[in-house]
């Protein structure tokens, strides 16, 4: 999905959108994979999207400190 994405938006807009549609993904996948082990699916869908969001930071972080981040 996210790269669909890519052929559709701006260059400008172009990261924030993936990130939130990379974001999106994480929550409906986690979503789906605590329902299939009959877990809460909220707790499913925030726990995948808060550490999906923190690798993001983090990794972005490291691309920083390398100056790999235009």
């Amino acid at each position: 999905m996210p790269l669909l994405i890519v052929l559709l938006v701006p260059s400008g807009w172009l990261a924030v959108v993936v990130v939130g549609t990379s974001l999106g993904s994480l929550a409906i996948l986690g979503s789906l994979a605590a329902y299939a082990g009959g877990a809460s699916r909220a707790a499913g869908a925030l726990r995948v999207t808060f550490w999906g969001a923190l690798a993001m930071g983090l990794t972005y972080g490291v691309g920083a400190l390398f100056g790999t981040v235009v």
